[in-house]
């Protein structure tokens, strides 16, 4: 039989054949010995132990379309970056290094900021002047109003979507709002540190209706950038491409050259100021991350 892995815990996985059900299913030692271990989202092949009781193994794991290490997840369409306008304030860093990882992995995305009702119209329209030219849709939603769900489930149509983002965003809120059977569990925010209870524990796959699912995943407060050189950064920030040809100098940085195109363009305002510094900060650590592998 065969089947897509919703969930996977304490090293069972939970998965979905189509007009049969839900199958509790052990992965064959096969995988441990091969140093390969299931994901959610995977297309698999199962071995039938007992129908009655919906139990099975995990005998083949199909070709993936693509994968990620944090959160663990395969077969996505795309990435669904959930974050707060306010309470807690947005982390751009964070924002900018999903960004950047998927763009870098060839990953189509979708930035939703939440809990408008909680916002000022000056940091909306802040938040939308930011990322107008990041390369990837940008909306803005209230899951406690029900504000902008519509919008959201039409980007999401025919997709599987990996949710990422922080704790305390409304991250399972939203999902509940896209899909009122999932039941998922919801947090508060602690009101010392404004950070969210995470109420996500594991990767969860999600069916919204038809074709279209998403991954709920644990938050996280930050992600590795792997196989991502400095020298390549530039590349996964949209709007230093149309900037790059004026550079005076091949293989420009776009930091301490003379004659950059990034940087003239940041001073008259075509590059947000927060976007250029995250890159800078990430260029420092991806150089800073290759410089200790060589030693």
């Amino acid at each position: 039989m065969q089947g897509k892995i919703m969930k996977g815990i304490s090293g069972f996985y939970y998965v979905h054949v189509i007009g049969s059900g839900i199958y509790e299913c052990r992965a064959k030692g096969i995988f441990r010995n091969q140093k390969i271990k299931p994901l959610v989202g995977d297309d698999v092949e199962i071995d039938l132990l007992d129908e009655k009781g919906k139990e099975g193994n995990v005998r083949k794991i199909l070709p993936r379309k693509n994968a990620l290490t944090r959160p663990p997840v395969a077969n996505i369409d795309q990435a669904l970056f959930i974050f707060a306008a306010a309470k807690p304030a947005p982390d751009y860093l964070l924002l900018d290094r999903f960004l950047v990882t998927a763009r870098h992995q060839g990953i189509p995305a979708l930035i939703c900021f939440n809990k408008t009702d909680l916002s000022e119209d000056a940091q909306l329209e802040r938040l939308s002047s930011i990322y107008k030219g990041c390369g990837v849709p940008v909306l803005f939603v209230s899951a406690a109003k029900q504000e902008g769900i519509g919008c959201l489930l039409s980007h999401l149509e025919g997709k599987t979507s990996a949710v990422m983002g922080p704790s305390g965003v409304g991250k399972s809120s939203l999902i509940n709002c896209l899909q009122p059977n999932a039941g998922m569990e919801t947090g508060g925010l602690s009101r010392k540190i404004e950070r969210g209870k995470n109420t996500t524990r594991h990767v969860q796959l999600v069916q919204i209706h038809g074709d279209s699912y998403i991954m709920d995943t644990p938050g996280f407060s930050s992600l590795n950038l792997p196989g991502l050189t400095h020298k390549d950064l530039w590349r996964c920030y949209e709007e230093f491409l149309p900037c790059e040809p004026y550079c005076r100098f091949q293989g420009c940085s776009h930091i301490g050259e003379p004659g950059c195109g990034v940087k003239q363009a940041l001073e008259e305002g075509a590059i947000p100021g927060s976007r250029y510094e995250n890159y800078v900060y990430l260029y420092e650590e991806l150089k800073q991350i290759q410089k200790n592998t060589w030693r």
